[in-house]
C-alpha cells in the first residue's frame, strides 16, 4: 500500500472531559463497536471485578479514575482508528495537554446532567488555540439530565463552539427510546438489557413513518418530530470544511455505558475526521506525505511492564514512514540509533511493528535517554515544539522513609519525574529535593506507585513556594548578585537548567521589577 493511501485511512484522535464524565466508559465501547475487545469492562462496578481496558495501571483500577494517557489502536471499515484516552482529573492535566499535540482531532465528553464543567472549558479552550477538529458526544442520557435544547446553548455560550446536531436522543432518563441519527437520517431503537455486548436495536428510516407511534409512542413520536424541524430550521447543516477549520462542531446523543448513539459516533467519525496533519517544527512546516521520516516524543511512560522494570517512549509520526531496525537521528543529542522493537498498543497489551506511518502512535523502548519533546528524523536537523513542563502549584520535600531502599527510591524519583507527571528541583544551598506538581492528588500517585513498582517508601514535607521559574539571563553580574540574594530559593531542574522558587507573588514581583536584565519564564520551553 503506498504511503498517500496509509495516510488516507488514518485517524488519530483524543478524548477529553471533566472527570467522571464517562470519557473512559466510551473509549471501551468504540473499542467494543471496533471489534478491538470483545467485553467491556463495567468501570467502577463492584459486581464485576473488571476494570476499563483503557486503565491499566493498579492504582487507576483501585480509584476508577485516569491518571495516564492510554493509547489504542484497531481497524474499523478499513480505517486505522488511534485513540488517546486522557485523564479528566484536572491534577493530571499536564498529561493531557501533551497528548492534544499528538491528536489530530478530538472528541469532548459532556455528562447531559452537569453541562459544561471547568476541565472542560480549559481542555476545549487549548484545543481552540490550536484549531484542533471537535467533535462534541453527550453522554448519560439514560439518566435524567438538561434539556436537549437547554444543554446545546450552554455549549455554544461556555465553550464558544458553533455546533451541529447529527443525533438527537427520543425522551431522558426512563423515557429514553433511543437516537435519531440525523447524519444517516435513520432512528435506532435500543434495549438496555446487556451493557456489555452489542445488541442490535431496531432501526427505522423515515421517522413521518406511522410506524414511529408504534415503538415509541404518539407523544414521543411528535416531540421527536417537532425537535427535529427545529433543529434542521435553527442549526447549520454540516459541512466538513468549517468542521475540519475547528469552526464547525457535530454534536452525538448517546449513553456510553448502555452503548446508545457510539456505533452512529464511530460511523460518522470515520468518515469526516481529519487524516494526519502537517506539524509545525522550529526549522518549517512537515507535511505527513514527505518520503523521510519524523516523528516526536510526546509521552514517557516509566514501568510499563512492573516485571520488567521497563520504560517505553510514545513516538507520534508525523512524515514518512518508520522502519524497524533503521538508523534514525536523535536530534536533541546528535546520535544515531534504531528500534529493534518498535511496538503498537492496546493499552497495556503491546505488539511488535515493522513498519508505521504518519498518525500512528509506537512505542520506543528507552534507557533513560529520551525526554518528552525529543524529534526523530531520518537525517534532517528538525525540531517539534508546543510540548512544554508548565511551572507547577504545589511544592513538596521528598524525604526517604526507608534507609535501605534509597538506591530504589532514587531509581524511582528519576523515572517517573522522566514521564512528566511532576517535576524534580534540588536546591543549590543544601541539595534537597523537591518534587513540584500541577494538582496535589500527584503526590499520592508517585507515593503509590514508588511504593507499588519500585519497592520504596517515601514521605513529604510541605516546601513554602508559590511558582517555580525557569530563569536565563546575559547579564553575568545582575545573575550573580541576584543569585546571592536568593540563595535559598534556587534550584537546579531535572536537566541543570536553573530555577527561582519564588515563596510568594509579591517576591516574584519585586524580583522582576528589580533584576530587569533576568527573563523569568513560567514554562520550560523557551
Amino acid at each position: 500500500m503506498s504511503l498517500e493511501r496509509e495516510i488516507s485511512i488514518r485517524r488519530t484522535f483524543g478524548i477529553i472531559s471533566h472527570p467522571d464524565a464517562g470519557k473512559t466508559t466510551l473509549t471501551e465501547k468504540l473499542l467494543l463497536f471496533g471489534g478491538a475487545i470483545q467485553e467491556a469492562g463495567a468501570v467502577k462496578s463492584n459486581k464485576v471485578k473488571k476494570s476499563a481496558t483503557s486503565d491499566f495501571m493498579e492504582i487507576e483500577k483501585q480509584r476508577g479514575i485516569s491518571v495516564a494517557t492510554s493509547v489504542m489502536g484497531f481497524y474499523y471499515k478499513d480505517k486505522k482508528i488511534n485513540i488517546l484516552d486522557t485523564p479528566g482529573h484536572q491534577d493530571f492535566a499536564e498529561d493531557t495537554y501533551r497528548t492534544l499535540t499528538a491528536c489530530d482531532s478530538v472528541i469532548v465528553v459532556i455528562d447531559v446532567a452537569k453541562g459544561v464543567e471547568p476541565q472542560t472549558e480549559k481542555l476545549v479552550k487549548v484545543c481552540r488555540m490550536r484549531a484542533t477538529p471537535i467533535i462534541v458526544f453527550i453522554n448519560k442520557l439514560d439518566r435524567e439530565g438538561k434539556d436537549g435544547f437547554d444543554l446545546i446553548d450552554e455549549v455554544e455560550q461556555k465553550l464558544g463552539l458553533t455546533l451541529c446536531p447529527l443525533s438527537w436522543p427520543i425522551g431522558m432518563g426512563q423515557r429514553f427510546k433511543g437516537v435519531y441519527n440525523m447524519w444517516e437520517k435513520n432512528l435506532n431503537l435500543y434495549s438496555a438489557e446487556n451493557k456489555q455486548k452489542i445488541t442490535e436495536g431496531t432501526h427505522l428510516d423515515n421517522i413521518q413513518s406511522s410506524v414511529l407511534e408504534e415503538f415509541v409512542g404518539d407523544e414521543a413520536a411528535n416531540e421527536l418530530r417537532n425537535d427535529v424541524e427545529l433543529l434542521e430550521a435553527v442549526y447549520p447543516e454540516f459541512d466538513r470544511s468549517e468542521y475540519l477549520k475547528g469552526e464547525l462542531c457535530p454534536v452525538f446523543f448517546g449513553s456510553a455505558l448502555n452503548n446508545f448513539g457510539v456505533r452512529e459516533l464511530l460511523d460518522c467519525f470515520q468518515e469526516i475526521a481529519p487524516e494526519p496533519q502537517a506539524k509545525e517544527a522550529d526549522e518549517r512546516l512537515v507535511k505527513p506525505n514527505e518520503e523521510n521520516f519524523s516523528g516526536f516524543v510526546f509521552k514517557i511512560h516509566a514501568n510499563i511492564d512492573p516485571n520488567h522494570r521497563n520504560r517505553i517512549a510514545f513516538l507520534k509520526v508525523v512524515s514518512g514512514k518508520f522502519e524497524r531496525n533503521k538508523n534514525y537521528l536523535h536530534t536533541r543529542s546528535g546520535k544515531s540509533f534504531k528500534v529493534s522493537a518498535p511496538t503498537a498498543f492496546m493499552a497495556s497489551k503491546k505488539s511488535t511493528i515493522d513498519v508505521a506511518y504518519p498518525g500512528d502512535i509506537i512505542g520506543i523502548p528507552d534507557n533513560g535517554t529520551f525526554r518528552i519533546g525529543d524529534t526523530f528524523t531520518e537525517k534532517e536537523n528538525l525540531h517539534y515544539r508546543g510540548i512544554p513542563s508548565f511551572s507547577p502549584e504545589h511544592f513538596r520535600f521528598i524525604n526517604n522513609a526507608d534507609p535501605l531502599k534509597a538506591k530504589q527510591l532514587n531509581k524511582g524519583v528519576d523515572q517517573l519525574m522522566d514521564e512528566g507527571v511532576a517535576q524534580l528541583f534540588t536546591l543549590k544551598q543544601n541539595n534537597r529535593k523537591i518534587i513540584g506538581t500541577v494538582g496535589a492528588l500527584q503526590y499520592e500517585v508517585i507515593q503509590y506507585r514508588l511504593e507499588h513498582e519500585y519497592n520504596a517508601k517515601c514521605s513529604y514535607e510541605n516546601f513554602p513556594a508559590f511558582k517555580a521559574c525557569w530563569i536565563e539571563s546575559n547579564d553575568d553580574t545582575q545573575l550573580k548578585e541576584f543569585s546571592t540574594l536568593k540563595q535559598r530559593y534556587l534550584a537546579e531542574d531535572k536537566f541543570g537548567r536553573l530555577v527561582f522558587l519564588a515563596d510568594s507573588q509579591f517576591s516574584l514581583q519585586m524580583a522582576q521589577d528589580k533584576f530587569d536584565k533576568i527573563i523569568f519564564h513560567m514554562k520550560s520551553e523557551f
